[in-house]
């Protein structure tokens, strides 16, 4: 003889209780990127200083070598025509003259601080700025 089983709720999620989940998950989501958004860009900013000191340290370099602050920074990647045996680069890869956030550092020279400038434009891009958008120079 067969027996048929009682018929029981069909398994697994109602849609009801999958939106549930998926909200939970983008309130934790948005908790956790409010959080870290900050440092993130903490980070980006500490980055640029480092970055900076780093430049600023290969033009020393060149002065030390060549007798004269470079004209432009690609000077510190390739030979410029006229240097001479006295050129000792490159002092630095071309992909550390940009900041962070993708810029081409700027170079000033003679500087408005010193004999030369090395100045990060920020997250903005955009000369001055306050926070996350501040410049970043090389006598800071």
């Amino acid at each position: 003889m067969f027996h048929a089983l009682p018929r029981s709720r069909a398994a697994g999620f109602s849609l009801i209780e999958m939106v549930a989940v998926l909200v939970l998950i983008g309130i934790v989501a948005t908790l956790v990127v409010r959080g870290v958004a900050p440092q993130f860009g903490r980070g980006q900013v500490n980055a640029a200083k480092s970055q900076v000191k780093i430049v600023a340290a290969a033009v020393e370099n060149y002065y030390m070598d060549v007798g004269s602050y470079p004209n432009g920074l690609q000077e510190l990647v390739s030979r410029p025509s006229g240097a001479g045996n006295d050129w000792g680069g490159p002092y630095i890869r071309e992909a550390q003259l940009k900041d962070p956030w993708g810029t081409d550092l700027v170079y000033r020279n003679p500087g408005q601080h010193g004999d030369f400038d090395i100045v990060s434009l920020g997250r903005d891009k955009q000369p001055g700025g306050d926070g996350n958008n501040a410049d970043i120079g090389s006598w800071q």
